[in-house]
C-alpha cells in the first residue's frame, strides 16, 4: 500500500513536471487569485458573523507566524544576515505599516463597503506605489519617453476611480437572487451587511492602499540589507501580533471576544492565515521568481472578477453604478502602469547591447541612479489585505 501510495505521488509529480513551465505560471496565478478572492469573501462572512476585527488580525497572524517561520529558519539560514537593533526598530516600524495599518485600514474598508470594492480599489496600488516612489525621487518619471507618460496616465486613471468609488455610489444596477442562501441555512445567516457607511469604508480603503504601498516603498532598501524575504515576514507577522494585542488592551476588553464561537468563525481565521497568508505566500514567491513581478500583477484584475462573482452568489452582493466606473478605470490604470513599466524594462535592457562597454560605463557614471523599487508591482499576500 505504501509503495503504491509512493508510486503514484512520484508519478504525478512527474505529470506536473512535464507540463510546459509558462502554462505552469498561469495555473498557478489563476488558483491564487481564486485564493485571494477566497479571502476577501471570507473575511467579509467573518465580519457579518460578528467576529472582532482584532482578534481575526492576531490569530491571522500567528498562524501566518507559526506556518512561515520554521520555512524561513531552515531555507534561508545562509543568506540571513545577523540581526541588529537598528534592523529590529525597521522591521517593528515596517510591521506598523504593512501589518497593523495595512489590515486595520482593510477590515474597516471591508466592513462598511463590500469584498469586490475592496478588491477593485485593491488594483490602484501600483499605481500609488509609483506615485510615491517618484515623489521620493526612487523611481524616475520621464515624460519625453511613451513608458513614463503611460505610467502617468495610469495613476491619474487610478485616482480617478478611487475617487469615483468615494464619492459615487450611483443606482443599484445589479441586485442577486442568493438561491445558496434559501437553500443552505449557514450562507442565510452571512448575507452582506447591512448599515453600512458607504464613504467612510472607502476612506478607510484607500488608507489600506496607502499604507500598502508605503509598505512597499519602504521595505524596498530593506531588502537590499536584508535579502530574506520570508525571514521578514516572519518577523512582521510576530510584531503585527504584539501591536495588535496592545491595541486590544484598550479597544477589545471582552475576554468573550477572543473565543471562537462557531466552526465559520474558526474557518475564516484559518483561511486567512495558513491559505491567503502561508500558502498564497509560498506561490507567489515562485510565480515572482519564474515570470517577473509584470506577470504577477497582471492577474490582479482576474481576481475582482473572481470575487465579485462569489460574492453575488455567497452573499447576495450588489453591484452599484459608481463602485463599476471606478472598478473600470482603476483596472485600465494598472494596465497602463503595467505596461509603462514593461516597456522601461525593455529600454534598460536594450541600453547596453546598444552602447559599448566604455561608453556605457560612462554613461553610468554621468547617468541619473537606476530605480532601488524592485517591487512596487508585486501583491504580498501576508501583508496586502
Amino acid at each position: 500500500m505504501a509503495d503504491s501510495g509512493t508510486s503514484s505521488a512520484i508519478s504525478g509529480r512527474m505529470r506536473w513536471c512535464s507540463v510546459p513551465e509558462r502554462l505552469q505560471l498561469h495555473i498557478a496565478m489563476l488558483v491564487l487569485q481564486f485564493g485571494y478572492a477566497g479571502f476577501h469573501v471570507v473575511s467579509r462572512a467573518a465580519l457579518n458573523m460578528g467576529i472582532s476585527k482584532i482578534v481575526f488580525i492576531v490569530y491571522r497572524n500567528i498562524l501566518a507566524f507559526l506556518l512561515l517561520s520554521p520555512f524561513a529558519y531552515f531555507l534561508e539560514k545562509k543568506e540571513r544576515p545577523p540581526l541588529t537593533l537598528s534592523f529590529l526598530v525597521h522591521l517593528f516600524l515596517l510591521s506598523v505599516v504593512g501589518i497593523t495599518f495595512n489590515q486595520g485600514f482593510y477590515l474597516l474598508g471591508l466592513e462598511n463597503t463590500s469584498p469586490t470594492f475592496a478588491s477593485a480599489i485593491q488594483n490602484s496600488v501600483p499605481a500609488i506605489t509609483f506615485l510615491m516612489a517618484a515623489i521620493l525621487r526612487i523611481e524616475q518619471v520621464r515624460l519625453n519617453r511613451k513608458d513614463g507618460i503611460a505610467k502617468v496616465i495610469g495613476t491619474i486613471l487610478c485616482v480617478a476611480g478611487a475617487s469615483v468609488i468615494t464619492l459615487y455610489k450611483g443606482p443599484t444596477i445589479y441586485s442577486p437572487e442568493p438561491p445558496l442562501q434559501r437553500a443552505v441555512p449557514m450562507l442565510s445567516a452571512l448575507g452582506d451587511g447591512k448599515g453600512k457607511n458607504w464613504t467612510l469604508g472607502c476612506i478607510f480603503l484607500i488608507g489600506h492602499c496607502l499604507s500598502w504601498s508605503g509598505w512597499l516603498v519602504l521595505q524596498a532598501p530593506v531588502l537590499k540589507k536584508y535579502p530574506a524575504r520570508l525571514s521578514i515576514t516572519s518577523y512582521q507577522c510576530f510584531f503585527g501580533v504584539i501591536q495588535f494585542l496592545i491595541i486590544a488592551v484598550f479597544v477589545e476588553r471582552n475576554s468573550q471576544a477572543w473565543l471562537v464561537h462557531s466552526g465559520g468563525e474558526l474557518f475564516s481565521v484559518f483561511y486567512a492565515g495558513v491559505v491567503a497568508s502561508g500558502l498564497a505566500f509560498a506561490v507567489q514567491i515562485w510565480c515572482i521568481d519564474r515570470g517577473g513581478p509584470v506577470f504577477v500583477a497582471v492577474y490582479q484584475p482576474v481576481q475582482t472578477l473572481v470575487v465579485a462573482i462569489m460574492a453575488s452568489i455567497l452573499l447576495g452582493e450588489e453591484f452599484y453604478l459608481g463602485g463599476i466606473i471606478g472598478a473600470v478605470l482603476i483596472i485600465a490604470g494598472l494596465y497602463f502602469v503595467l505596461w509603462g513599466k514593461n516597456e522601461e524594462k525593455k529600454l534598460s535592457a536594450q541600453k547596453p547591447a546598444i552602447q559599448s562597454p566604455a561608453e556605457h560605463g560612462n554613461n553610468r557614471a554621468a547617468g541619473h541612479p537606476r530605480s532601488s523599487l524592485a517591487q512596487p508591482l508585486l501583491h504580498q499576500p501576508s501583508e496586502n489585505v
